[in-house]
């Protein structure tokens, strides 16, 4: 019973050849199949799986940075609302994002042109993927425009402006949104619900 529940423990998540999920990460797989058994979203769920889970600490809580595959993304955000609700019920409360699990590739410098015949897709750029991460993080809220603001010291923080109408849903997790973003790009961002009048 002991290897059932460790392989279906992994049901959920598929990581790169020779490496095995940590014990968190097997932790999220298990709710997910667990959910998968035990609710409405069991059709949803059943294609569906993801690639790592991480924890961060965001102002003395715990938040929850789940990679899913590219290809699999829209499918996840027709359903986020509910899963992130369930997933934080779950584990009491922390605070739940669904990121994909992106690829950057470097810049080509003369050495590895010729290397790789094929051109960098631009959605495999720093600038891109860091953007990609920031519609996933604020999703369902759109993001209506952003400014970049330089720091007498050099630094840069990011301004985003958010689509005011998401307001009473994502208001609560904006501190979390901005840990996860410094945390995966090292990058400081700001969130705002701007009122634009015509």
């Amino acid at each position: 019973a002991i290897h059932k529940k460790m392989y279906s423990a992994r049901a959920k998540i598929v990581k790169p050849p020779g490496e095995k999920p940590d014990e968190f990460e097997s932790s999220i797989s298990q709710a997910l199949l667990e959910l998968e058994m035990n609710s409405d979203l069991k059709a949803q769920l059943r294609e569906l799986y993801i690639t790592a889970a991480k924890e961060i600490d965001v102002a003395g809580k715990k938040a929850i940075i789940v990679f899913v595959p590219v290809p699999q993304l829209r499918l996840y955000q027709k359903i986020q609302t509910r899963l992130v609700r369930e997933l934080e019920k779950k584990f009491s409360g922390k605070h739940v994002v669904f990121i994909a699990q992106r690829r950057i590739l470097p810049k080509p410098t003369r050495k590895t042109r010729r290397k790789n015949k094929q051109k960098r897709p631009i959605s495999r750029t720093l600038t891109s993927v860091h953007d990609a991460i920031l519609d996933d993080l604020t999703f369902p809220a759109e993001i209506v425009g952003k400014r970049i603001r330089i720091k007498l010291d050099g630094s840069r923080l990011i301004k985003v402006h958010l689509d005011k109408t998401q307001q009473t849903n994502i208001e609560h997790k904006l501190d979390t949104f901005g840990a996860v973003y410094k945390k995966l790009t090292g990058k400081d961002v700001n969130f705002e619900f701007p009122e634009y009048v015509l």
